[in-house]
């Protein structure tokens, strides 16, 4: 049946508002309606805020680890997650108002220590806070690392690997993500 008939619609809309139920009644912070399609969330519901209009597709998932902590991965009014997106927080994710984000990105704010003396296994968790601001577009498989801001506006190309702050109304491309040149 066409996806965009009437009754897949009504379908579509009743299994959103049984999740936004079901993530609220395990603690997720949902405020207003939340469009969420098949998501995954597998532990540390409280930990997450979505506000009003945020609609995230098949296959994001939203994960949380470390010390239970309110407000550690927020997605802020109007954002749109595509496919198969992974946010992976362990101090403070955030991603601004009305930011659209491509399918299979990765964000984190997490990385594993490095030190030569201990085994890999046993490297610490060290953790800086990620900030998108408002109206953020990533384009499809960008990867966002720990530490990083990426300002109001601000364009990163498909692929990219932003591993510095990137300023307001920035494009930015490559591996690692430079700015290409500002928006008009």
């Amino acid at each position: 049946m066409n996806p965009l008939h009437p009754l897949v619609r009504l379908r579509d809309g009743m299994a959103s508002r049984a999740r936004n139920l079901w993530f609220r009644a395990l603690g997720m912070q949902i405020h207003g309606y939340a469009w969420l399609q098949q998501i995954s969330v597998r532990r540390q519901w409280s930990d997450i805020t979505l506000e009003p209009g945020v609609a995230l597709d098949h296959g994001v998932v939203l994960f949380c680890s470390g010390a239970p902590k309110r407000d550690k991965l927020v997605i802020r009014a109007g954002t749109y997650v595509n496919r198969y997106t992974m946010f992976d927080a362990h101090e403070h994710l955030e991603i601004g108002a009305g930011c659209m984000i491509g399918p299979y990105c990765y964000l984190t704010d997490g990385n594993h220590g490095i030190a030569r003396d201990l085994p890999v296994k046993v490297q610490p968790m060290i953790a800086q806070p990620v900030v998108l601001e408002d109206e953020v577009w990533l384009g499809a498989g960008v990867s966002v690392l720990p530490g990083v801001r990426i300002g109001r506006g601000a364009v990163i190309g498909a692929g990219a690997v932003v591993t510095h702050d990137v300023p307001p109304y920035a494009v930015v491309v490559g591996v690692p993500g430079r700015v290409l040149k500002q928006r008009e």
